[in-house]
Protein backbone atom coordinates (compact mmCIF):
# COMPACT_ATOMS: atom_id res chain seq x y z
CA UNK A 1 0.00 0.00 0.00
CA UNK A 2 2.98 2.37 0.61
CA UNK A 3 4.39 1.44 -2.31
CA UNK A 4 0.93 2.74 -4.06
CA UNK A 5 0.43 5.65 -1.75
CA UNK A 6 3.99 7.08 -2.88
CA UNK A 7 3.51 6.29 -6.48
CA UNK A 8 0.14 8.37 -6.19
CA UNK A 9 1.36 11.34 -4.68
CA UNK A 10 4.51 10.99 -7.24
CA UNK A 11 2.35 10.85 -10.36
CA UNK A 12 -0.14 13.98 -8.93
CA UNK A 13 3.27 16.13 -8.88
CA UNK A 14 3.75 15.02 -12.23
CA UNK A 15 0.29 15.43 -13.39
CA UNK A 16 0.24 12.13 -14.83
CA UNK A 17 -3.30 10.27 -13.58
CA UNK A 18 -4.61 6.67 -14.64
CA UNK A 19 -6.61 8.70 -17.65
CA UNK A 20 -3.58 10.22 -19.32
CA UNK A 21 -1.56 7.38 -19.00
CA UNK A 22 -4.26 5.04 -20.86
CA UNK A 23 -4.75 7.84 -23.52
CA UNK A 24 -1.37 7.83 -24.27
CA UNK A 25 -0.65 3.53 -24.51
CA UNK A 26 -3.90 3.67 -27.09
CA UNK A 27 -1.81 6.55 -28.79
CA UNK A 28 1.29 4.63 -28.69
CA UNK A 29 -0.76 1.51 -29.76
CA UNK A 30 0.19 -0.66 -26.70
CA UNK A 31 -1.49 -2.82 -24.29
CA UNK A 32 -1.53 -0.57 -20.68
CA UNK A 33 0.15 -2.21 -18.21
CA UNK A 34 -1.07 -3.08 -14.64
CA UNK A 35 2.01 -2.52 -12.76
CA UNK A 36 2.84 0.53 -14.68
CA UNK A 37 -0.65 2.09 -14.22
CA UNK A 38 -0.87 5.06 -11.83
CA UNK A 39 -3.30 4.61 -8.95
CA UNK A 40 -6.13 6.31 -8.82
CA UNK A 41 -7.49 8.49 -5.85
CA UNK A 42 -10.78 6.18 -5.75
CA UNK A 43 -8.14 2.53 -6.31
CA UNK A 44 -7.28 3.03 -2.12
CA UNK A 45 -9.03 2.17 0.27
CA UNK A 46 -11.41 4.66 2.49
CA UNK A 47 -8.55 4.96 5.28
CA UNK A 48 -6.34 6.02 2.79
CA UNK A 49 -8.88 8.52 1.13
CA UNK A 50 -9.87 9.96 4.62
CA UNK A 51 -6.54 10.53 5.12
CA UNK A 52 -5.74 12.13 1.92
CA UNK A 53 -8.67 14.43 2.58
CA UNK A 54 -7.58 15.37 6.22
CA UNK A 55 -3.95 15.82 4.39
CA UNK A 56 -5.45 18.13 1.92
CA UNK A 57 -7.70 20.34 4.49
CA UNK A 58 -5.10 20.39 7.15
CA UNK A 59 -3.06 24.06 7.14
CA UNK A 60 0.35 24.58 5.80
CA UNK A 61 3.15 25.70 7.66
CA UNK A 62 5.52 27.98 5.25
CA UNK A 63 8.39 29.86 6.66
CA UNK A 64 10.59 32.40 4.20
CA UNK A 65 13.56 30.83 4.57
CA UNK A 66 13.41 27.72 4.78
CA UNK A 67 9.81 26.56 2.75
CA UNK A 68 7.14 24.43 3.76
CA UNK A 69 8.08 22.78 6.68
CA UNK A 70 4.65 20.31 7.05
CA UNK A 71 0.86 20.73 8.23
CA UNK A 72 -0.44 22.27 10.96
CA UNK A 73 -1.66 18.84 12.93
CA UNK A 74 -3.53 21.53 15.48
CA UNK A 75 -7.28 20.58 14.09
CA UNK A 76 -5.89 16.88 13.81
CA UNK A 77 -8.46 15.42 16.07
CA UNK A 78 -11.15 17.28 14.68
CA UNK A 79 -10.62 15.34 11.27
CA UNK A 80 -10.20 11.95 13.33
CA UNK A 81 -13.80 12.32 14.92
CA UNK A 82 -15.44 13.93 11.64
CA UNK A 83 -13.90 10.84 9.20
CA UNK A 84 -15.26 8.54 12.04
CA UNK A 85 -11.62 7.18 11.89
CA UNK A 86 -11.73 4.02 14.54
CA UNK A 87 -9.90 3.84 17.25
CA UNK A 88 -7.88 0.70 15.88
CA UNK A 89 -7.15 2.28 12.80
CA UNK A 90 -5.89 5.62 14.24
CA UNK A 91 -2.48 4.66 13.91
CA UNK A 92 -2.33 4.04 10.25
CA UNK A 93 -4.76 6.77 9.53
CA UNK A 94 -1.61 8.96 11.51
CA UNK A 95 1.10 6.71 9.73
CA UNK A 96 -0.50 7.87 6.37
CA UNK A 97 -0.83 11.64 6.67
CA UNK A 98 3.07 11.46 8.06
CA UNK A 99 4.05 9.57 5.25
CA UNK A 100 2.27 12.30 2.72
CA UNK A 101 3.52 14.79 5.11
CA UNK A 102 7.11 13.54 4.14
CA UNK A 103 6.54 13.27 1.13
CA UNK A 104 5.59 16.93 0.45
CA UNK A 105 8.57 18.45 2.39
CA UNK A 106 11.54 16.17 0.15
CA UNK A 107 9.14 17.34 -2.65
CA UNK A 108 8.79 20.83 -1.82
CA UNK A 109 12.81 20.83 -0.77
CA UNK A 110 13.78 19.67 -3.95
CA UNK A 111 11.89 22.22 -5.98
CA UNK A 112 13.59 24.96 -3.71
CA UNK A 113 17.04 23.57 -4.29
CA UNK A 114 16.42 23.47 -7.63
CA UNK A 115 15.36 27.28 -7.86
CA UNK A 116 18.91 28.18 -5.69
CA UNK A 117 20.68 26.04 -8.42
CA UNK A 118 19.32 27.99 -10.84
CA UNK A 119 19.85 31.29 -9.38
CA UNK A 120 23.71 30.39 -8.58
CA UNK A 121 23.74 29.28 -12.50
CA UNK A 122 22.10 32.52 -13.40
CA UNK A 123 24.16 34.89 -11.34
CA UNK A 124 27.41 32.82 -11.98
Amino acid sequence: MWERIEKWQKNLDSKMTKKRYLDMMEQLEQEPKVEEMPPDYEDFPDIVIDAIETFNSLGDRIFADVGYTGKDYTNLPYYIKINHVEEDQEEIFLDILLRLDAQAIQTSQKRIKAEVDKMKRKNG
